[in-house]
């Protein structure tokens, strides 16, 4: 089943821009839970910024196929390695969905979000997309609550829209200085040059496998 909804435009792209870190190549472009692969690295907490009524961003209504003035359900979140912010999220939703189909996500609180993503075969996802951030964007603003001082070039996120029965949800989810650090200071890297895999019914889950995937969890132990 193919999904209708695209994360790319002029500056998310695909291929992560050249100039980035294997190891930022390598977390941008990994499949599955970014949790699941966080988790890796020591004891993973959710704590919840935002949930809330607002408007889409200039780059997120077209992929969204929603109109620059049509309200959407936001949750931003920061994920934390050991008490080290290492990710900030941010998911949106159309109001109307939010309230129907993804009405569960404004009952998650600090449960996961992929909860509802992961053990659900009527979800589908697209590609991850990724970008350099630079101040001007809006997920600059909840980075700089995170961590101050933080240089704009140093900033990349990555994103991708799930569609389930015919409504999209997009998340969107930046890495902080602190996770590069975090890697670099344990060594701990390793391509994965491992074919991509599929969810059930063949439905690509997304375009680059994921080393967490064949990692031993408990149902719904799935963080977004």
């Amino acid at each position: 089943m193919s999904i209708r909804f695209d994360a790319c435009d002029a500056h998310w792209r695909i291929a992560p821009r050249p100039g980035l870190s294997a190891a930022q190549k390598d977390w941008l472009t990994r499949g599955g839970s970014l949790t699941a692969h966080l988790r890796t690295l020591g004891v993973v907490t959710v704590r919840v910024t935002r949930e809330s009524v607002a408007l889409p961003w200039s780059d997120e209504y077209a992929a969204l196929a929603l109109s620059s003035r049509s309200p959407v359900w936001v949750r931003e979140v920061v994920l934390s390695v050991d008490g080290v912010p290492f990710v900030a999220a941010h998911s949106v939703a159309p109001l109307a969905a939010s309230v129907g189909v993804w009405q569960a996500m404004r009952r998650l609180r600090t449960h996961p979000l992929a909860e509802l993503l992961y053990s659900d075969s009527s979800v589908s996802r697209a590609a991850l997309v990724s970008r350099r951030l630079t101040a001007r964007h809006p997920l600059y603003a909840l980075v700089r609550r995170e961590i101050e001082g933080v240089p704009s070039h140093a900033l990349v996120a990555r994103r991708s829209v799930f569609e389930r029965y015919g409504a999209p949800l997009m998340v969107t989810e930046c890495m902080l200085p602190t996770l590069w650090a975090r890697l670099a200071s344990t060594n701990d890297f390793t391509a994965d040059t491992s074919p991509p895999r599929t969810r059930k019914h063949g439905r690509p889950l997304d375009h680059t496998a994921s080393r967490a995937h064949t990692a031993a969890r408990a149902p719904h132990d799935w963080s977004c």
